[in-house]
């Protein structure tokens, strides 16, 4: 098999701006020559070890027992290995292990915090799509790129549910500023302390629903029309979003368990429910809810792939109206307007096990090859409709993708043991530039599949935005002033070196969202009795300029929601929860769940 050019590493030492080496592969135009025959097992991430000492705290999943057959152990992720142009290259977190690492159960688990998710750690909202981020992801100066090369392999080529029935409205709290406590709860108006220029809290929501043992995850909030919807444990609600009464709930048969990060435009979705209520029970049917209504549509068991199939999690995206099922080692595709399949499992060695919506649809997959311990995936552009590839992206062997921060333009998470990559690539999926920041600069982009085991999802993730030319990231909060801060680094695209950084307002930090008529959107996170709020940044830089400001009086509710959502629209902003958890009952309807403000 023909070896691509050889790979040197480039001048400049570490933090320097790293270019692909002249020489360097582009993506496969033809069909690509087949590699060795795969030895059984490959392509299947294994578990981190529990580490030493460390139980699980309340209201977590237990460990799952190892599993047989494809789950073969492979060598640790934590072994120090060659950067992607052949050096040794520090690894991307900046830190020895044990510093910013929450100790995990397996990938995408939280770090136990105490009963009920207490702990300090519980009052820093962490604006994610899931239930907690994973590790800490922390670059000191450089983000080295892994280039397109390595060996080629061969080139992938209903019935009716029930309606929303009505249901008792959940306790709201709806603040009017007059200081008479109206709504339910001990809370009392939530706008008597409301000063001048601060929004109002428009309402505050308390659990209503009776949750498992370990609590559940919350998926969404997704924003309709007039109406602000989310799924929990059994069930699906849409909220007015003016006060927050409950307009509709739909009850599902067993455990919500996927759903993916945006509806499609017309405002239906498809979420994953679980085929039993039993430990056995695998998250393998698919429910159709147009949340503008409530009203269910198809659903529909997963075509099953094998005897090894749904050994992992599975990650719901939608694209147009095609509506995406990934897992390791399978893949499907369906309509989202009937449930009727589009596309399967292709043929050959490299098989999607997620992938990213929106726009555009972005598939991750992974090729089975002779050498395990240096694993091959690639990037795709999938027609949504076909889901035949318009062109394929394969980085340096070894090299695995992480997240889609963007999918347009495309940028793109990439990892290698305790390395970290940012690439960006062209419209026609060719190598755009890599992304390297300066010295000293540490970033953590908020993702997260919840506790999906195995699976993931590719997208979703939150403190990153693009537009055409730019990539913009929040850096990792600093302690070491009065009070933790942060700021914003924009990246050009174009050459991946940084051409700005703008300050959080004192003592703040803050996330990008995404882009919002040609600025970025930005949510400041509330502090020591300071409210947050939504802002802008200029996409020349500069100072933020608020759009809605909290109250300081309500900062400490605010910062009260576990592994909080952050959603904004239409003028509000919504503040959830992403996993309700309590230590007995009282306190699990005591739980604040979602929080809005307006003007």
């Amino acid at each position: 098999m023909t070896q691509p050019p050889s790979q040197e590493p480039p001048q400049g030492g570490f933090g320097a701006p790293q270019e692909p080496p002249p020489g360097s592969p582009q993506p496969p135009q033809g069909p690509p020559q087949t590699p060795p025959p795969a030895q059984p097992g490959y392509g299947y991430p294994q578990a981190p070890a529990q580490p030493p000492g460390q139980a699980p705290g309340y209201g977590y999943p237990q460990q799952p027992a190892q599993q047989p057959g494809p789950y073969a152990q492979q060598p640790g992720p934590y072994a120090q290995q060659p950067g992607p142009y052949g050096q040794q290259q520090p690894g991307p977190y900046g830190q020895q292990p044990g510093y910013g690492y929450p100790q995990q159960q397996y990938p995408g688990a939280p770090a136990p915090v105490g009963p009920g998710g207490g702990g300090s750690s519980k009052r820093k909202p962490a604006i994610i799509i899931g239930a907690a981020a994973a590790a800490l992801l922390v670059i000191g100066g450089g983000i080295f790129v892994a280039t397109s090369g390595g060996d080629d392999d061969k080139k992938p080529i209903a019935k009716e549910s029930g309606d929303a029935k009505p249901s008792t409205s959940p306790s709201v709290n709806e603040g009017n500023g007059n200081g008479d406590g109206v709504g339910r709860g001990a809370d009392g108006d939530l706008n008597a302390g409301r000063k001048s220029g601060e929004a109002k809290v428009l309402w505050l929501q308390k659990n209503d629903i009776d949750l498992p043992r370990n609590g559940a995850d919350v998926y969404g909030p997704w924003v309709i029309g007039d109406t602000i919807v989310k799924g929990m444990y059994r069930s699906v609600s849409g909220y007015s979003v003016a006060d927050g009464k409950q307009k509709w709930t739909l009850t599902l048969p067993a455990d919500l368990c996927a759903a993916p990060s945006q509806p499609a435009a017309d405002g239906k979705i498809v979420i994953g429910v679980k085929n039993g209520t039993t430990d056995k029970a695998d998250c393998a049917d698919l429910q159709m809810i147009d949340l503008n209504t409530g009203k269910a549509g198809w659903k529909k068991a997963i075509k099953q792939n094998g005897t090894w199939d749904f050994l992992s999690d599975i990650s719901l995206a939608i694209s147009g109206d095609t509506v995406t099922v990934g897992r390791t080692g399978n893949s499907n595709a369906y309509r989202v307007s009937d449930g009727k399949e589009l596309f399967g499992k292709p043929s050959g060695i490299c098989q999607p096990f997620a992938f990213a919506g929106g726009s555009k649809l972005i598939a991750a997959s992974s090729c089975r090859i002779s050498n395990s311990e240096t694993p091959q995936q690639q990037l795709q552009e999938l027609d949504p409709v076909t889901g035949k590839p318009r062109w394929t992206y394969r980085p340096k062997r070894g090299w695995e993708i992480d997240r889609v921060y963007s999918v347009n333009p495309l940028v793109v998470s990439l990892k290698k043991d305790k390395q970290w990559s940012i690439l960006s690539l062209k419209q026609n999926g060719s190598f755009r530039s890599g992304i390297v920041s300066d010295k000293g600069d540490r970033f953590a982009p908020d993702c997260g599949s919840s506790f999906a085991i195995f699976g993931k999802s590719l997208d979703g993730c939150t403190g990153v935005a693009a537009d055409a030319n730019t990539f913009y990231m929040s850096t990792s909060p600093d302690s070491s002033g009065v009070a933790r801060t942060n700021k914003v680094v924009a990246f050009d695209l174009n050459t991946g070196k940084p051409k700005w950084k703008a300050a959080a307002p004192a003592e703040r930090t803050v996330k990008p969202l995404r882009m919002e008529g040609g600025n970025v959107l930005l949510y400041v996170e509330a502090g020591y009795e300071k409210g947050g709020g939504i802002a802008t940044l200029a996409p020349t830089g500069g100072t933020p300029q608020m759009l809605l400001k909290h109250p300081a009086s309500t900062a400490e509710i605010e910062n009260d929601f576990y592994s909080s959502k952050i959603v904004y629209a239409g003028g509000r902003s919504f503040i959830a929860s992403g996993r309700v958890s309590a230590r007995n009952d009282k306190e699990e309807l005591e739980t604040k769940t979602m929080m809005a403000f307006g003007n």
